[in-house]
């Protein structure tokens, strides 16, 4: 009898341990929709197991803790972040991923034109990140003092690209990786280091920043980029409204940004970034500036215009003269009118001449 009731041990142990052994290489079938399961930072085993479980990762706990605690022994670990269970995974293969640290990865778009604030607030809605401690991180210059000795801070130096990033991950991190695209974009593909532009990177990056912002036809940036290059030879202010809305932004903070065009008593704004009231470009970029309009910036077209307005379609009307310009801003009220019914109030953003006590300004 006593053997027989080792025999039955025996086999119960046996088939215990092939059990344990199957689940521990078994996919969980229902672990195939897609999800994204959080790990808080100080998360024990057993509350990971229980999550994982509950959210259909896991079938059982113990298989996984039984992992955990075989790799404990050899001072692994789980890291905390968010995870994507995309497939069937088995308790061994969610060990490793976590031990591992193989986080979820978000795309991040930064779009061509931005600036620091509305990176602040693409990151924070992403992947969670402080908006504050972004605009802290990126309001010093010291990072790109060897590019370019005159920049107030990062903007315009932080490339616009596609950036897959986990949730969590620090500023540094974020901002380093966008400075290092923009070297490497200005290193080799425009060559920047091998070829100085005129005058000097710090121009070039903030006339493409105004360019940028001025339009989104990249046939018409090397042509607005030569308008300013020329208005900046006559000495004749460069009147941007991006740039007023930027010294708008500087002085309301992350809280108040401002939308829209410019009323017409933000244009008498008391900032050095306004280029109403100060001659010349602003003291450094206005946004971080796609390839191309830095390339026209580099390049901008030759000719004789000196104005421009909006004309309705995503391009705008060129003038040489500032009596055709009006004419095209008559032009552009005109069509404005048509399409919408109603008598325009206010000229386009960033092109029409305007009119301040009682005399002409904008674009002359």
């Amino acid at each position: 009898m006593k053997k027989f009731l080792i025999g039955v041990w025996v086999l119960a142990l046996l088939g215990s341990a092939g059990w344990l052994a199957w689940e521990m290489e078994r996919p969980y079938p229902r672990n195939a929709r897609g999800q994204v399961v959080l790990i808080p930072p100080g998360s024990g085993a057993q509350d990971i197991s229980q999550s994982l479980v509950e959210r259909g990762v896991l079938a059982y706990q113990f298989p996984f803790l039984l992992r955990y605690w075989l790799g404990k022994l050899h001072g692994r670990t789980l890291k905390a972040g968010e995870y994507q269970f995309d497939r069937p995974l088995s308790p061994i293969g969610v060990y490793w991923m976590l031990a591992r640290g193989e986080v979820y990865l978000h795309a991040v778009v930064i779009p061509e034109g931005s600036d620091r604030f509305d990176m602040a607030r693409i990151f924070a809605a992403e992947i969670g990140m402080n908006p504050q401690q972004f605009l802290a991180a990126t309001a010093r210059a010291d990072l790109v003092r060897d590019l370019d000795p005159q920049a107030p801070n990062l903007e315009g130096y932080l490339f616009p690209d596609t950036y897959l990033l986990p949730r969590g991950a620090p500023v540094r991190q974020i901002v380093g990786a966008m400075l290092a695209r923009f070297r490497r974009v200005a290193q080799r593909k425009l060559d920047l280091s091998l070829n100085p532009p005129p005058g000097n990177l710090h121009d070039v990056v903030t006339l493409a920043s105004l360019v940028e912002r001025e339009t989104p036809n990249p046939r018409e940036r090397p042509v607005i980029a030569g308008i300013f290059a020329r208005r900046l030879e006559k000495n004749m202010p460069l009147q941007c409204d991006p740039t007023v809305i930027y010294a708008l932004r500087l002085i309301r903070g992350f809280s108040g940004l401002p939308t829209g065009a410019p009323s017409h008593d933000d244009l008498s704004v008391d900032s050095p970034y306004n280029t109403y009231a100060h001659a010349g470009l602003p003291p450094g970029p206005i946004c971080s500036p796609g390839e191309a309009s830095i390339q026209a910036a580099l390049h901008p077209a030759a000719g004789d215009a000196l104005y421009f307005v909006s004309n309705n379609h995503g391009g705008h009307y060129f003038a040489s003269t500032l009596a055709a310009h009006q004419r095209n801003v008559t032009r552009y009220r005109l069509q404005l009118k048509g399409n919408t019914g109603e008598q325009a109030l206010s000229p386009p953003q960033s092109t029409a001449a305007k009119t301040k006590n009682g005399r002409k300004v904008g674009k002359h």
